[in-house]
């Protein structure tokens, strides 16, 4: 059955509030009167819910910028369009301004502003959707909200009693005007400004201020002249008389307009060589008469009808004369000019009018002999007197010229000293002399005895002390040296040439485990598992010096332990000490000395006895006995050079004998290690 346009315009509004979307919109009726209505009900629902969200998200959010719309295009921008008219609307209010929006920016969003300008909102429709917080849903009925008017109580409605601009303040309203009109005392009329009167125009010299409603134009004092007109805004304009009709051309003329007047040309074209006159007859131009001249210099013109024609003039000349390019004139023959010169060699050729002569050049002399001119040698004729160092002659002239290491100086005769270091002719450093330049090298270099100009590598570790530079390897760089160390265990000394040893055990970067004890040799480190023997403990004053590291094990025998207590070896230490390769080995060297401890017997009882009982391979070693500060000292000697390298285990004995038997013993074990390299 067909349905009213109510019902189908119902059916779109049910659809938009329960969708928010008309592109799926299923047609109810066959009609398409209802089918359009539906449509359209559709999107005006859509419209004013998209504007209902903007304002709400602008009372909600103080911005709009942040919406993310999901809908289509044109309800995005109704969203957009609502929230800032809205934000615009409560600028106002704050700000103090009129609530009456400009009539420009539109009737719907004039509505919005409005709204929002005003302080009671009650009757919109404010719901953002997901945008902004939900709110409780009131139950208004579609009659109520067609009724509710949100500026039913607004006193600027319809623009108030305000002639110009009204914002409503509550309990009141205050009326406003628009630039260039004020508020009269009635606080309700506008009345225009006179800015000519009051002086607040800006016309400058020349013109005139005229007022208008709510402004002022400035314009001209003085008159444009003739074919011009003045312009609203003090402009010169010209009148286009052919346009207006304001012209005076004849019929068979055409008006042509040029700046300020006009022009009357003819419309009948004459050809070339004819002109129109002012009745429009075409009559021949004289071309002889016109100042460009129309034919060539030395012809002359003569006028036909339409065009002319050019005829030469021929005039005769004399000897020594020629005529000109023109054709017109006679002209002096510069017969000096020619290639052939007449004068010969070494004279100079004078032109005169019709005629020439001749006369010698500088540096020539008349022979009266062979009446010819011949060169003057300068520096034969004036030996010394014309240059400083050489002088050559030349046809006509002379030159100097200056020996090897100088130039000629800016008056062609002195010679002044040539920087030949400027050339860069040496290969490193270059010292100008008077007269030459001498090459030298810089530290490092030596110059070269084949040219005397570039600088060679010295090798200073070819250099008979050239072993002495370095204590471990020299190697040679262009213009120095570096000293260099074993890859491990030593580092360059602060002098770069001499060569540390590395303590790894101070260092600790050693990989020693926690019950090995770490001793620092010549180039590197052992590991020693030292553990004192049974009835033996360690003493805690194990001593550990700059070169030597020391574990002393102490006798501690256990109660009643008679075949203990009997031993005589009072003390075992470990020592470990680093040797040197002595390559020139000249004379014993001292290397241990065993400080012997007096025991509790009286010392002309006992008697000390050093000895090396183990570890002596090659008999490399000896020991001797020697009393230094009152004691009694044990020196252990190299006595055989020892090529590292090589390690080795010393088993000294000191031994205190009373009557022939060992009362005491200390018993001292020395790790000897080699090195290859000892700087």
């Amino acid at each position: 059955a067909d349905l009213s346009v109510e019902e189908c315009c119902d059916k779109g509004v049910e659809w938009a509030n329960e969708n928010r979307i008309c592109a799926s919109l299923p047609l109810i009726s066959e009609s398409r009167e209802c089918s359009m209505t539906q449509e359209q009900c559709c999107r005006s629902q859509l419209e004013k819910q998209s504007c209902s969200d903007g304002v709400e998200f602008a009372n909600v959010r103080e911005e709009c910028d942040s919406h993310i719309a999901k809908n289509s295009t044109c309800e995005a921008e109704y969203f957009k369009t609502c929230c800032h008219c809205c934000l615009l609307g409560k600028t106002a209010q704050v700000q103090g301004q009129s609530c009456e929006p400009n009539p420009k920016i539109g009737y719907q969003c004039g509505i919005v502003f409005r709204a929002c300008c005003g302080k009671d909102q009650e009757g919109i429709d404010l719901s953002i959707r997901d945008y902004a917080p939900k709110k409780e849903p009131v139950e208004i009925s579609k009659e109520e909200l067609d009724q509710e008017d949100p500026y039913l109580h607004d006193g600027c409605r319809g623009g108030g009693p305000c002639s110009q601009q009204c914002r409503d303040t509550g309990s009141s309203y205050v009326c406003s005007c628009f630039v260039g009109y004020q508020l009269q005392p009635d606080g309700i009329t506008c009345e225009d400004i006179n800015e000519c009167i009051t002086g607040t125009h800006n016309c400058g010299i020349g013109q005139t201020c005229v007022n208008t409603l709510g402004s002022f134009r400035c314009q001209r004092d003085t008159s444009c002249g003739t074919g011009y007109e003045l312009t609203d805004d003090s402009r010169c304009k010209d009148i286009d008389e052919c346009e207006t009709g304001t012209h005076n051309c004849p019929p068979d003329f055409i008006c042509q307009n040029t700046p300020g007047s006009f022009r009357c040309r003819p419309k009948l074209q004459c050809m070339s060589g004819f002109i129109q006159d002012a009745l429009g007859n075409c009559i021949d131009i004289n071309e002889c008469l016109s100042t460009s001249m129309p034919c060539p210099a030395g012809q002359i013109c003569i006028n036909t009808d339409g065009s002319f024609t050019c005829q030469r003039i021929s005039p005769s000349c004399g000897r020594g004369y020629h005529l000109n390019e023109d054709g017109t004139r006679c002209v002096d023959v510069d017969e000096c000019s020619s290639s052939s010169q007449p004068c010969g060699e070494g004279h100079i050729c004078i032109n005169a009018p019709g005629n020439y002569r001749c006369e010698c050049k500088a540096g020539y002399t008349f022979d009266v002999i062979s009446r010819t001119c011949i060169d003057i040698n300068e520096c034969r004729r004036y030996p010394g007197r014309l240059c400083a160092h050489k002088c050559e002659n030349t046809p006509g002239s002379y030159y100097c010229t200056c020996t090897m290491g100088f130039k000629l100086s800016a008056d062609g005769r002195s010679c002044e000293d040539l920087n030949e270091c400027e050339s860069n002719p040496c290969s490193q450093e270059c010292a100008n002399v008077y007269g030459s330049y001498q090459c030298y090298c810089r530290r490092g270099f030596q110059l070269s005895d084949i040219d005397g100009i570039s600088c060679e590598d010295i090798d200073e570790c070819a250099l008979p002390t050239g072993g002495h530079i370095c204590s471990f390897r020299c190697i040679n760089t262009p213009g120095s040296f570096q000293c260099t160390c074993p890859s491990t265990g030593y580092r360059l000394a602060p002098n770069a040439r001499n060569c540390q040893d590395i303590d790894e055990c101070v260092a600790e970067s050693h990989n020693c485990s926690f019950n090995e004890t770490c001793f620092n040799i010549q180039g590197g480190f052992r590991c020693l598992s030292l553990e004192c023997p049974e009835n033996y403990r360690k003493s805690g004053d194990t001593v550990r010096l700059e070169k030597t590291d020391t574990i002393r094990c102490i006798k501690s025998c256990r109660p009643n332990d008679v075949s203990c207590l009997l031993d005589p070896v009072h003390t075992i230490s470990h020592t470990v000490i680093s040797l040197p390769t002595f390559r020139e080995f000249t004379r014993p060297e001292e290397i241990i000395f065993l400080r012997a401890i007096t025991p509790t017997y009286p010392a002309n009882q006992a008697d000390i006895i050093f000895d090396i009982t183990e570890g002596n391979l090659r008999d490399s070693f000896d020991i001797i006995k020697r009393y230094m500060d009152g004691m009694t000292v044990g020196v252990v000697r190299q006595v055989r050079p020892i090529i590292g390298p090589f390690h080795a285990i010393l088993k000294l004995e000191m031994n205190y004998v009373m009557g022939g038997v060992v009362s005491h013993r200390n018993i001292v074990n020395v790790h000897i290690f080699v090195s290859e390299y000892w700087f």
